[in-house]
């Protein structure tokens, strides 16, 4: 009786003892392409990331929502971005999926997996808010929507050398006047991993018998083309041969992996090499973005490593992906000449320096800290802090390697990702791939499956939406997901539905006119088969609508006037 007694006393002081769930870590880079980490076909080094699909499962047919914000609303609530009130960027439309801010319609990751007894911590980028300032609202900060702790930032882009709207937990600072951060070189990349590791190491000494919920949430690969010197250095000469030489070397290895059929055929290719004029430049745009995802798989090393030191890796899932496919936005590439040349770096800084404890308030710095103005163009070569460039659609292209289109688009290109997942105690298929089609809303419901948790119908009073994905567990250990609805998508007019291997997709630019595809035969859709099956395209536009109608996609873009 007294054993009873004792059990039950300490059963009510600590209710994480009750917890049998694993510690949770989901890990989300940013602006890649399906064939940007090595285990799906890249030539970049990720030993890391590569170890973690050697010992787990590889998904083949994972996808995300085509776009930053929207992506992370889908993923931290397990609804369809619409739902979560992120259908587009951060701006408030007046329409329900439209607000630019997570609603209370629904809960995060990180509110659902507290009340089951998680610590729950956040480092990186947020961007599911339009409310940025320091003396703004915080109602839908990361501490306010169920997180312990936070470092990162609440903007969606910045530098790497100097971010915009940088936080730790509720207060904005400084890198360069922060008392608890001061590495030799302030790398955003190496900040948001240095404080992952900080916050299982800090959970663990303090909390040794609960588990965590962390989301690791990188800014890599997004531009800027923003790396350090001893990461660049790795790449040079890599991509002497130009886009086409590398994408067909990908292509190559990602058939002897598996990760796509052999029938695949690889789509047209964007540019060409010989016409290129800045090659030199471009050149170093792709080892500065190379030197960015090695980065970031570094770090995802020492996330291991402490899980490792601190006896949690055995029993932690560790989960993946990427927000969007490559991106082919020429932002920083076309600037204005400046008497008919590019603008090109002085001798020196022409600038008064900036002061330690300065609030970088600009996305794009007009400076850097120590007064060199940021410059774009291929005047400059890519990778320091004064400058401000993206890789562009040719390496976008190649980054998408073999599909279609782009970030933005919800052809394969713009929403496959790869999702790696690694869980010792649990998964046991070690180097196996999963090809059953899944999608980020089905994070949310594999985390409350291994945790037990219990996923709320009201919060706060609010009624909640009913979770839209389906737990991954049966994947994990090779069985049928039990999936009954389609997979759906709109972003910017772009619109598809996955039913089975059958993808009906549009593009809102050249009238939105729906593509069937075989996805079974024809992964890169190359091969429009609407004309010859137009009841399959009225059946299957017709539940796309339904989705629509309940999902608050409608009204269709409404940010154009």
């Amino acid at each position: 009786m007294m054993r009873l007694l004792i059990l039950f006393l300490v059963l009510t002081a600590w209710p994480w003892a009750l917890v049998a769930g694993p510690n949770i870590v989901v890990i989300m880079s940013d602006d890649m392409g399906y064939s940007d980490i090595g285990c799906y076909g890249s030539e970049i080094a990720t030993p890391h990331l590569d170890g973690l699909a050697a010992d787990g499962v590889r998904f083949t047919q994972f996808y995300n929502t085509a776009r930053c914000c929207p992506t992370r609303g889908a993923l931290l609530t397990g609804l369809y971005s619409h739902q979560s009130g992120i259908g587009w960027m951060m701006a408030d439309n007046g329409h329900a999926g439209y607000r630019g801010d997570l609603n209370r319609r629904s809960v995060t990751l990180a509110e659902v997996l507290r009340t089951a007894g998680y610590g729950t911590y956040m480092a990186g980028k947020w961007h599911v808010t339009k409310h940025t300032k320091p003396d703004g609202p915080k109602h839908n900060w990361p501490l306010q929507r169920g997180f312990d702790r936070f470092y990162g930032t609440i903007h969606g882009a910045g530098s790497f050398f100097d971010p915009n709207s940088l936080m730790r937990d509720n207060t904005m600072i400084s890198p360069f006047a922060d008392p608890e951060y001061q590495p030799e070189t302030f790398y955003y990349t190496d900040a948001i991993s240095d404080h992952s590791v900080r916050f299982i190491n800090e959970h663990d000494a303090e909390h040794p018998d609960q588990p965590f919920f962390l989301y690791v949430s990188y800014t890599a690969a997004h531009w800027p083309m923003h790396a350090l010197e001893k990461d660049i250095a790795k790449y040079k000469g890599k991509y002497d041969e130009g886009y086409a030489a590398i994408r067909k070397a990908r292509f190559e290895r990602m058939k002897a992996l598996g990760v796509i059929s052999q029938e695949t055929e690889l789509s047209p290719a964007s540019g060409n090499w010989e016409d290129m004029e800045h090659q030199a430049w471009d050149i170093r745009n792709m080892e500065v973005y190379a030197a960015m995802i090695d980065n970031m798989d570094q770090g995802i090393g020492r996330i291991v490593q402490s899980l490792k030191d601190t006896n949690r890796f055995e029993d932690t899932l560790m989960l993946f992906f990427q927000d969007n496919g490559g991106c082919a936005e020429a932002y920083g590439r076309r600037p204005r000449k400046v008497n008919g040349a590019w603008p090109t770096r002085a001798d020196k800084p022409s600038l008064e320096p900036l002061p330690a404890d300065y609030l970088q308030p600009h996305m794009q710095p007009k400076q850097t800290r120590d007064g060199w103005p940021v410059l774009v163009g291929p005047g400059v070569m890519p990778g320091p802090a004064d400058t401000y460039i993206g890789y562009g659609r040719e390496w976008a292209n190649v980054s998408n390697t073999p599909f279609r289109e782009y970030k933005h688009w919800v052809h394969e290109g713009g929403i496959s990702t790869p999702l790696i997942a690694h869980w010792p105690n649990k998964i046991v298929r070690q180097g196996e791939l999963e090809h059953q089609p899944s999608h980020l809303i089905d994070i949310m419901a594999t985390c409350v499956d291994v945790s037990d948790a219990d996923y709320p119908v009201e919060k706060d009073g609010t009624r909640i939406q009913p979770m839209e994905g389906v737990s991954l567990l049966p994947a994990f250990m090779g069985d049928p997901l039990a999936r009954e609805e389609p997979l759906y998508w709109e972003h910017e007019g772009n619109r598809a539905i996955r039913m089975g291997d059958w993808k009906l997709v549009s593009k809102r630019a050249g009238g939105g006119a729906w593509e069937l595809y075989d996805l079974a035969a024809d992964r890169s859709e190359l091969h429009d088969l609407a004309a010859n099956q137009p009841e399959r395209v009225k059946a299957m536009a017709a539940r796309w609508h339904m989705w629509a109608l309940r999902a608050n996609v409608f009204p269709l873009t409404p940010y154009r006037k």
